[in-house]
């Protein structure tokens, strides 16, 4: 009776199962193999705990970024009150599995506490962001391979995004945040992550950004690199943003944010191309592991299928590599 109960149960847990992921070569190995740094993809805390996220960063990717952990109001919902716990698990499981990991993001126009908000004071907003810049930057110090050290901070025309950061310091809050993590963190890439940088033609792109980052280059702000976060429908015009990003004159850029309406695989492949196209280009990070925990809800836009199983995209992308 025991042994057929046991049999029961065996037959019982294995129809509940998930479908077993299919096996897959590593996007990231073959990109690493192509001269790039890091093919990646983003977790956090609670994809942590779905083991068939955990297997799909484990065989296919090299490098995370925390999607929301290492964010102001997740890092420091009090003023001087840290608590890095979130992000520090995602830092562990990088560690144990050898990946690459993004700091996701210190200065961002959103998800920011109240305190911050009404600050109204140049001395105390340069103060506010010193003090969450070393906590933050420097509490996962020697960990973190990139830093986006600011986010979306520019409008569609190029100018500056209307912030309590810029109404209160105008452009210095930028050099203040990267000389900050500069100091909290000598050994992290310090970038710049901005979305709708799509097309090299684009004036966020031509007359905005590239420009000014040129400028604060120039003014001995320690930019390291351009992130394209790039939410596409096309990828028609990335190779020709990368270019121009690039020729800002910071010694890298990255794609840190993909995802594309639908998955057409010419058009993950279209990216791919770009970045091995552009040399100072040095990795991909996709925004998602499958479509079932996609921001994008409903555009299906990622690599594997809401079941976790590689989609053709995916395996166009491997054709391509190898």
């Amino acid at each position: 009776m025991k042994a057929a109960t046991t049999a029961l149960l065996a037959a019982s847990l294995a129809a509940a199962a998930p479908a077993k992921r299919q096996a897959v070569p590593s996007l990231h190995d073959l990109f690493v193999a192509k001269g790039k740094e890091y093919f990646g993809a983003i977790t956090d805390p609670q994809l942590l705990n779905n083991a068939q996220d955990t297997a799909a960063i484990q065989a296919s990717f090299g490098q995370v970024t925390c999607e929301n952990s290492m964010k102001w109001d997740a890092t420091e919902p009090n003023r001087g009150q840290f608590s890095l716990d979130g992000g520090q698990q995602v830092v562990d499981f990088a560690a144990q599995n050898n990946l690459l990991v993004r700091g996701h993001t210190l200065l961002w126009h959103s998800q920011h506490p109240s305190y911050v908000e009404a600050v109204t004071d140049p001395a105390e907003l340069t103060a506010i962001i010193q003090e969450h810049v070393q906590g933050v930057a420097g509490g996962y110090a020697g960990s973190i391979y990139h830093w986006d050290v600011v986010n979306e901070i520019f409008n569609e025309d190029g100018t500056l995004r209307d912030s309590v950061f810029s109404r209160v310091l105008g452009e210095d809050f930028v050099k203040i945040a990267f000389d900050a993590a500069k100091e909290a963190d000598p050994a992290a890439k310090l970038y710049i992550n901005d979305y709708n940088l799509d097309d090299g033609s684009y004036g966020k792109v031509a007359n905005g950004m590239a420009p000014k980052v040129k400028e604060w280059l120039a003014a001995g702000v320690p930019i390291d690199g351009i992130g394209s976060q790039s939410h596409l429908g096309s990828s028609a015009g990335t190779q020709s943003a990368l270019e121009a990003l690039a020729n800002s004159g910071v010694a890298e850029v990255a794609v840190t944010e993909l995802d594309i309406e639908g998955a057409a695989p010419n058009e993950y492949v279209g990216v791919v191309n770009a970045c091995l196209a552009v040399e100072k280009c040095v990795g991909i990070t996709v925004w998602g592991v499958s479509d079932a925990n996609s921001w994008r809800a409903g555009s299906n836009p990622l690599l594997y299928d809401g079941s976790y199983q590689p989609k053709e995209a995916y395996n166009a992308i491997v054709e391509a590599l190898q």
